[in-house]
């Protein structure tokens, strides 16, 4: 028997696909591509790591609607913003 699914993993699920129906930046690509793609963000977030080369700067730029993550200057991950979510307000270090 397989284990009802939880709301959690529903929610989870759906941000997955809502994500891929999107046009976001896609991993790999440069800054350059995606501000000529996407346009300049609404705002370039301070870096974060850097320290070595096992912690490669991040670099992060919030879009309406979700943020990019750049590892140095290629795109690693873009999160949706979500009312739910933790990524609301990320200049704000927790």
């Amino acid at each position: 028997m397989v284990p009802a699914a939880h709301a959690g993993d529903s929610l989870l699920v759906n941000r997955v696909q809502q994500e891929q129906a999107m046009n976001l930046p896609r991993k790999g690509m440069s800054m350059a591509q995606v501000e000529r793609q996407f346009g300049a963000p609404t705002s370039r977030l301070d870096s974060r790591g850097g320290g070595s080369a096992k912690q490669p700067v991040i670099n992060r730029w919030m879009y309406p609607g979700y943020i990019v993550y750049f590892e140095r200057s290629h795109v690693v991950h873009t999160v949706l913003n979500t009312p739910a979510g933790n990524n609301l307000n990320p200049q704000v270090a927790r």
